[in-house]
């Protein structure tokens, strides 16, 4: 009998048609502050380190961040396209309505941070921390996540396509009802019973059986 998996719809960013430009010298970066309804696209954002800041409605393209700490922000209808944002810590954010596509996100620290209808499409988030995060609703699709951390994440609604989860580290994590059998899972790092109630394929159950200790033995022989 085939397991019967739930397809859900993300909300998608609400993020009007027509923004205002901005060029990142015009942009006030301040503790608890607000940016808000703007375009901001082809450029660098460096050296910055904020706590508590607001993005609302915006849309970053083609902008890389260096050397940037926005710890606790408050992101909600955002969308990053073609951004680099290797290395930058957000942790114990707030991700709402939030879409990273075609991103570098290598080293990315979203660690103890909440997502809401949060999109990744064919991200490389390689070595990326999103260690002890709750996932209410998140998409992950087409994308690189070798080598990261997803341990201790609570997953309420979660839908990964595609993904390369290779030698990510995901013990305390309970995957029960996500459907991981068109991912790479190869050398996870996991808790056989963080296991109970996944959906895996025929080939990784075979992976999978070495956690639990056990010997496969061709009957043919």
């Amino acid at each position: 009998m085939k397991s019967k998996i739930k397809h859900f719809k993300l909300t998608q960013p609400q993020i009007p048609n027509e923004l205002m430009d901005i060029a990142p010298l015009d942009i006030l970066f301040e503790d608890e502050g607000l940016l808000y309804g703007n375009a901001i696209r082809d450029c660098d954002i460096t050296n910055q380190t904020i706590e508590k800041m607001a993005f609302k409605q915006l849309k970053f393209s083609n902008v890389t961040f260096s050397n940037v700490d926005f710890s606790k922000a408050d992101i909600e209808d955002v969308c990053f396209e073609n951004c680099d944002l290797s290395n930058v810590k957000l942790g114990k954010s707030i991700l709402f309505r939030t879409k990273f596509k075609n991103c570098k996100l290598t080293g990315l620290d979203l660690s103890d941070s909440t997502f809401q209808d949060v999109l990744f499409e064919q991200c490389s988030a390689e070595y990326a921390n999103l260690c002890f995060s709750h996932f209410k609703k998140i998409h992950i699709i087409e994308s690189q996540f070798r080598f990261s951390d997803f341990q201790n994440i609570k997953l309420h609604s979660a839908f990964f396509k595609n993904v390369d989860f290779h030698a990510s580290q995901m013990a305390g994590s309970k995957l029960s009802g996500v459907d991981l059998s068109n991912c790479d899972i190869d050398a996870v790092f996991i808790n056989p019973e963080d296991l109970k109630g996944a959906i895996v394929s025929p080939q990784q159950a075979i992976s999978i059986s070495q956690l639990l200790g056990l010997i496969i033995k061709d009957t043919l022989e």
